[in-house]
């Protein structure tokens, strides 16, 4: 493939420390593919509020993620984005608000991720409406399923149609949908959509059971697993960190140690950018090596840890698999 400008430039002046890091695991992530390997994405933080969709939508429709894992915000932001990004409101200065300020936004109905205000009612109560007659078909229907399938649906109805305020090709959701890309989200119910469906679930409107569950995602992502990690097998893509990233990674040992299924293929590419220091214990800041330990990787799977901002770091990835 032909580089392109934005390629071409990574190529010549990211040589070395972090930026080699970067480079050298974009590589991987390209070599991972040729060689016929699936990879999945996992997507922690705020990176669909931080607009990752413009380079996201791409990679999914260019069949670069075979499968993505996220959190339950990350669901949603994308479609709210879609719908009311006109209505957003940017906070350059957020750092020296004070907390009069901060009860203001509130006040207004501004809800703040770092310096971007997503609007209550233009996106979640826009959205809202739309997604409780999903809900509420299938509860009627007696029929379940998974969150991200709900988004779908919706998205897929054309409803939403009448609010786009970004070109939708933007929409990593809406692509995603468009291909019926499988996406697993973990603890969905910590995600604004979670806690309007809880509510309906606390005032009797609907049954729990009518939301397929997270043990049940981690069942179907078992099988999804056995099915596509032969041959090269399947890289994890992993941005951030939290549950996104955790909850998938351990299928091959929860197989491999607890169901004892002891022909389960290790992930075969890893790379994770973070900002998480490795020095207070936590997962998100583990090298991965430590992942070798717990049985997760092969001491032979392709290992990258890009120490930056994923925000910055992320689309210059995606663009030099797509080879803008």
């Amino acid at each position: 493939m032909s580089k392109g400008p934005i390629s071409q430039f990574m190529e010549k002046n990211y040589l070395h420390f972090n930026a080699a890091a970067m480079m050298d695991a974009a590589k991987g992530y390209v070599t991972h593919l040729d060689e016929g390997g699936k990879m999945m994405i996992t997507l922690a933080g705020a990176m669909s509020t931080a607009e990752l969709g413009i380079s996201l939508a791409e990679m999914i429709r260019q069949d670069k993620v075979s499968i993505i894992s996220c959190t339950g915000a990350n669901l949603e932001e994308d479609i709210m984005n879609l719908v009311a990004h006109n209505h957003y409101k940017r906070v350059p200065n957020y750092r020296d608000l004070s907390p009069q300020e901060e009860w203001d936004l509130l006040e207004n109905h501004y809800n703040r991720v770092t310096d971007t205000c997503i609007p209550e009612e233009e996106a979640f109560r826009r959205l809202q409406k739309h997604i409780y007659k999903v809900w509420n078909d299938a509860e009627k229907s007696g029929e379940r399923y998974f969150p991200h399938e709900y988004m779908y649906k919706m998205l897929l109805s054309g409803d939403l149609k009448q609010y786009y305020e970004i070109d939708p090709k933007n929409s990593w959701m809406l692509a995603a949908a468009e291909k019926n890309l499988p996406i697993v989200v973990p603890g969905w119910e910590d995600s604004t959509m979670g806690n309007i469906f809880a509510s309906y679930v606390i005032k009797g409107e609907m049954k729990a059971t009518t939301m397929k569950s997270g043990i049940e995602y981690m069942v179907w992502l078992a099988d999804w697993y056995r099915k596509n990690s032969g041959g090269k097998g399947v890289g994890f893509f992993q941005i951030g960190g939290g549950i996104a990233g955790d909850f998938p990674i351990c299928v091959v040992p929860m197989m491999y140690q607890d169901l004892e299924w002891h022909d389960v293929p290790f992930w075969s590419y890893f790379c994770q950018i973070s900002d998480s220091t490795t020095s207070y214990g936590s997962y998100s800041g583990a090298v991965p090596n430590e992942k070798i330990t717990w049985g997760k990787l092969d001491i032979k799977t392709p290992k990258f840890i890009v120490e930056s901002d994923a925000s910055i770091v992320a689309p210059l990835m995606f663009g030099w698999v797509l080879g803008w």
